[in-house]
């Protein structure tokens, strides 16, 4: 395996992500409106126009407080249960990756499972319940097998992408037990969880920097 990823390479990752959140407001939006609010696009928006702040005027390279900045930024500006979830996804990476300046896969794995193991302990979800845990859950196994089996980083990041993307489609056949959509009940079949696909947005963005950059920058 061998391969790592470092500060520069996070860096631009997390602003990738930001952009690519950012130009799909809309589209997350729409998917809430099936089953919630509708507003689930414009708080991730507003959240992820904080994260490429804090990010663009830190010169911080510990990992650990990258992740930490990124995931307060959205703490602090995104209201309800998306701001905790998404913004503990990113703070529990980072207590994980501490003050290392470069990560392995297994490095990886881990702050992803920590992430993944306080997201069900502070939101009370689990698989099946059609929330953001029904595509992170996969893509954490899929990035530990990897990790298991010694894949290079591109093949790895590729498979969790993949495992993310499956996941999010499944919500499509599950009902919402989780949050307002669960007084849906049935309605909710068929509509894809704005949490799970931004999930997926997470991991493909994550692949498709690394792919297009090495790890590099």
């Amino acid at each position: 395996m061998g391969q790592k990823i470092g500060s520069a390479f996070i860096k631009n990752f997390i602003l990738n992500l930001a952009n690519v959140v950012i130009l799909q407001k809309g589209y997350l939006d729409d998917l809430d409106a099936a089953c919630g609010d509708g507003d689930f696009g414009v708080g991730m928006y507003i959240g992820f126009e904080n994260v490429k702040k804090a990010i663009e005027q830190k010169d911080e390279e510990d990992l650990g407080h990258i992740f930490d900045e990124a995931g307060h930024a959205i703490l602090s500006s995104v209201g309800g249960a998306s701001g905790v979830l998404f913004g503990t996804l990113f703070i529990e990476a980072g207590k994980v990756a501490g003050t290392k300046r470069e990560i392995d896969l297994n490095d990886l794995s881990n702050m992803m499972r920590a992430s993944l193991e306080k997201i069900c302990q502070s939101g009370g979800s689990k698989q099946g319940d059609k929330t953001l845990i029904d595509a992170l859950w996969p893509a954490v196994e899929s990035l530990e097998d990897a990790a298991k089996r010694n894949l290079d980083l591109t093949e790895a990041l590729l498979m969790a992408a993949n495992a993310a993307r499956r996941g999010a489609e499944s919500t499509k056949d599950l009902i919402a037990k989780q949050g307002k959509a669960r007084y849906l009940g049935e309605q909710t079949l068929g509509h894809v969880d704005p949490g799970a696909e931004l999930i997926r947005l997470i991991f493909e963005t994550l692949f498709a920097t690394y792919e297009s950059t090495g790890g590099t920058s």
